[in-house]
């Protein structure tokens, strides 16, 4: 999505067993929030965001380890009611899939490899996508959706 309706999920059980203080979550709450207004202001550049409403949407991440990032995605996208949510994914342990199930209309994961330690160990380069980056593609789907209709 476009981080227009950020939400906070949290791990109960993993604060529990580190003892995170609250005052920890809340700084980094507002820190993470800060951001993310940030990137949405940088990322949309006055394009007007894509409507979710009625259509299918597809969530893509390149890999899955907790589940946590995907799951606040997928809520945050469910909240713009559309026709259908397909969570699409090439890799992620078997267990994190199932747990995600529940979230999304439709799960397609490409391998669920037993141990299961990192997203990064399936790719050759796993570097970040930059702002650059993201942006040139918003672009480039911008004048294709100019160009051939949403």
């Amino acid at each position: 999505m476009d981080g227009a309706h950020p939400q906070v999920i949290l791990n109960d059980e993993l604060l529990g067993h580190f003892n995170v203080p609250r005052g920890y979550i809340e700084e980094e709450t507002q820190r993470q929030l800060k951001e993310i207004r940030r990137r949405r202001e940088h990322n949309l550049a006055g394009r007007q965001p894509v409507a979710v409403e009625g259509r299918v949407a597809i969530v893509v991440d390149d890999g899955i380890a907790t589940g946590g990032t995907v799951r606040a995605a997928l809520k945050g996208v469910s909240k713009a009611q559309p026709a259908r949510l397909i969570l699409a994914v090439p890799v992620a342990p078997a267990d994190t899939m199932e747990r995600l199930r529940t979230e999304a209309d439709e799960v397609i994961c490409l391998t669920t490899p037993e141990p299961f330690y990192a997203v990064g160990e399936h790719y050759e380069d796993f570097r970040q996508t930059s702002d650059r980056e993201v942006t040139t593609l918003l672009d480039e789907a911008q004048r294709w959706n100019r160009q051939n209709g949403p």
